[in-house]
């Protein structure tokens, strides 16, 4: 019996040794290795508030409307200017209709998906919605590095729409394409074109849609006029002139006009 229990003993230690062993073998051997192990977070499907009183004044306008209206406008300062450069183009198109601008400058898409979690969406039942974002994800770092790479800003629009569709699930939604920026060809541009590549996966036909009209706001040379973009990233009104004019044969379909 006391020969039973020694090895017993004996092969637990053993067993004990060797798990050990194995153990360290497999353990990282740099910091180059623990360095890999960590887990990214992409920002920009984590919700942040985006500080400031236009987030407060839009998120008290769905409060303020609440039931059904014909068409929510979502998105940053492109979106917000509708209130601005694209105000006679807005009474042009939209005076006649019940419309809500929820326009943010400065919007990310984490700044969107914040304002859904504080009740942007809450109480409202618009029969079409048009969803604008990720322009500002685009841009750099003070340092010039890349805060956001192609892949996590579409992941932010595709979780955008996602909230959008739970949250509203008897609106249409129709996703435009992010618009073309800066006074020429850029890198930042192209990175723009591919993201809208993938945004146009999105649509279904059904209850999602997909528009694209981007290259209405450039001239054959791949510029973009100051009368087209004051700043080569705000529509002028003729910029909004053409987006209107774009999705209207759309969005008088989804609202069952003639």
């Amino acid at each position: 019996m006391k020969s039973l229990r020694n090895f017993i003993v004996i092969a637990v230690v053993v067993l004990i040794s060797g798990t050990q062993l194995h153990a360290q073998t497999n353990a990282p051997t740099s910091t180059n290795a623990l360095t890999a192990a960590v887990v990214r977070t992409n920002t920009a499907i984590v919700p942040v508030k985006h500080t400031g009183k236009r987030t407060d004044d839009v998120i008290q306008r769905a409060k303020d409307n609440p039931g059904e209206c014909d068409i929510a406008f979502i998105g940053d300062s492109i979106t917000q200017g509708w209130e601005g450069a694209g105000k006679n183009v807005w009474s042009k198109y939209y005076g006649s209709r019940k419309c809500l601008n929820f326009g943010v400058g400065g919007d990310r898409t984490e700044h969107v998906l914040w304002r859904f979690e504080n009740g942007q969406l809450d109480g409202l039942k618009p029969k079409a919605a048009v969803l604008m974002i990720g322009t500002n994800n685009s841009n750099k770092n003070k340092d010039g590095t890349e805060q956001y790479s192609e892949a996590d800003i579409l992941e932010g629009v595709q979780a955008i729409v996602k909230q959008i569709r739970a949250r509203l699930p008897d609106t249409k939604l129709i996703v435009l394409s992010i618009f073309p920026r800066g006074k020429t060809f850029s890198t930042q541009r192209g990175k723009l074109l591919q993201i809208n590549q993938a945004l146009e996966k999105l649509a279904d036909g059904k209850t999602i849609f997909y528009a694209d009209f981007g290259s209405q706001m450039i001239e054959a040379d791949g510029s973009i006029s100051t009368e087209m973009m004051r700043d080569a990233l705000h529509p002028g009104e003729k910029g909004y002139e053409i987006w209107a004019a774009a999705i209207e044969p759309k969005l008088k379909e989804l609202l069952g006009e003639k």
